[in-house]
């Protein structure tokens, strides 16, 4: 790229903005000409940045041809909102990682499956070894089981006929009749532990928590020979669980 082609390139961008935030003042949409006339910017210019921005989804052509904003606008709000809200809960979680010593971790159920949020580690706690994502372990984790064992029978039997329970090491429960036992008779609950079943040398203990309505867990991963502290790390994991739901649950 030349050097004088930056100034054409950043008005380009700024000529772009100007137009989506024309357009969001329309919500029932506005055609081209009008949004020239707001924005003050020849016609042609207009038609080809609007061009663009629905090409990649940031505005919509109407079938009258006005524009409104678009679905990839929504994304980015809902992907902003994500962030913020995990920056209000990373705190509960270092706190965690650095009073037990051990890594912390968030999951969340969305969409069907169990998706990590995120991971707060560190050199004295590292993570576990993720060799299988979490999405096809809920049967071998603690944060799966966690989640598993608040859902519903509808949905946990849902999510079950979708995930082989996969035998990840020679602790890890395969049968179906055994892991439904499991979950309903697990002695600490709500923790629930993972001891050595999705890697060998790790434990884990997680408890439940909910962002708005959407089903989550809280843990915490140490190393196996630290296993009879699991029932102190669950009971220190349960007013870190509710401090994180109510703020996961106020209003942004």
């Amino acid at each position: 790229m030349r050097a004088h082609d930056s100034p054409t390139l950043i008005t380009s961008v700024q000529r772009a903005f100007r137009l989506m935030e024309a357009v969001s003042a329309h919500e029932n949409g506005a055609p081209a000409k009008q949004l020239a006339r707001e924005t003050e910017l020849p016609l042609a210019t207009a038609y080809h940045l609007l061009r663009t921005l629905v090409h990649d989804g940031y505005l919509r052509k109407l079938d009258d041809g006005g524009f409104v904003l678009g679905d990839r606008l929504q994304t980015l709000h809902a992907t902003s909102r994500a962030q913020v809200l995990l920056n209000r809960v990373r705190p509960t979680l270092a706190a965690l990682r650095d009073e037990l010593a051990g890594a912390a971790y968030l999951t969340f159920y969305e969409d069907g499956e169990i998706r990590v949020a995120e991971i707060v580690d560190g050199p004295r706690a590292p993570r576990a070894d993720l060799w299988v994502g979490f999405e096809d372990a809920g049967h071998a984790t603690a944060l799966g089981k966690s989640v598993l064992r608040e859902l519903d029978d509808g949905s946990r039997r849902d999510y079950l006929s979708r995930h082989h329970l996969a035998d990840l090491t020679p602790r890890t429960v395969t049968s179906l009749t055994e892991l439904l036992r499991r979950l309903d008779s697990a002695p600490l609950a709500p923790a629930v532990t993972d001891v050595e079943e999705y890697s060998l040398g790790t434990v884990c203990v997680a408890v439940p928590v909910y962002s708005g309505d959407t089903l989550g867990a809280l843990g915490v991963s140490v190393p196996a020979e630290r296993l009879s502290r699991l029932p102190e790390i669950g009971a220190r994991l349960m007013p870190a669980a509710s401090r994180v739901t109510r703020s996961l649950s106020l209003t942004i």
